[in-house]
């Protein structure tokens, strides 16, 4: 299986490093024809104005909307990935985006960086809970009917998935932790094979 990174800018090392370690095969993610033949594909924290204007800058935007809507490519979002896949950015109507998952997501929900912090997270399939680190984090404040909420705090879903869309609004390419990945990874598989 070969998993795709958004490579534009971001922690796409963290997220290479930690499926690499995984036993998938990467590549890093450049140009459209860096997509092709892909099983799924990372979209990595970072700062999403700035990724999704490379993004369309690179015609990247199109050519994962392409590959998405046309196949059976699985995608994650951490962070500014989350903000890139939402249909709906609470009052930012003008940001570059995907817009390929049901939700609306509200900015830096947490505060600003130094408002960072973890949480022992109950997610959904997952025992004991995850050690969840959240970093200038977004929070979902509205879901469309696809969407399963797999984790939650206090302020909203933090990590839902839709279909071959998986998104989390912490980071757990920064922790030891690979389960997060593993299930991103199992998705990919299972989408490889058949619609989800």
């Amino acid at each position: 299986m070969t998993i795709g990174v958004l490579a534009l800018q971001g922690d796409f090392r963290e997220h290479a490093r930690m499926t690499l370690a995984l036993g998938a095969d990467v590549r890093l993610i450049r140009q459209p024809e860096d997509l092709r033949g892909v099983d799924g594909l990372i979209l990595p924290g970072g700062e999403s104005t700035t990724m999704g204007k490379l993004m369309g800058s690179f015609g990247l935007d199109h050519a994962i909307m392409e590959c998405f809507n046309n196949g059976t490519l699985a995608i994650y979002g951490t962070c500014a990935g989350m903000i890139l896949l939402a249909r709906e950015i609470q009052d930012r109507t003008d940001q570059p985006r995907l817009g390929l998952l049901d939700v609306t997501v509200r900015r830096n929900a947490f505060g600003r960086q130094k408002e960072s912090s973890e949480e022992d997270l109950a997610v959904e399939g997952l025992d004991p809970r995850f050690h969840a680190i959240f970093i200038r984090a977004p929070v979902i404040v509205r879901t469309g009917p696809e969407v399963k909420v797999l984790a939650a705090v206090s302020e909203g879903p933090v990590y839902v998935q839709q279909g071959r869309i998986l998104v989390s609004s912490f980071h757990p390419e920064l922790g030891t932790d690979t389960r997060i990945h593993q299930q991103f990874l199992r998705l990919a598989a299972q989408s490889h094979t058949q619609e989800v």
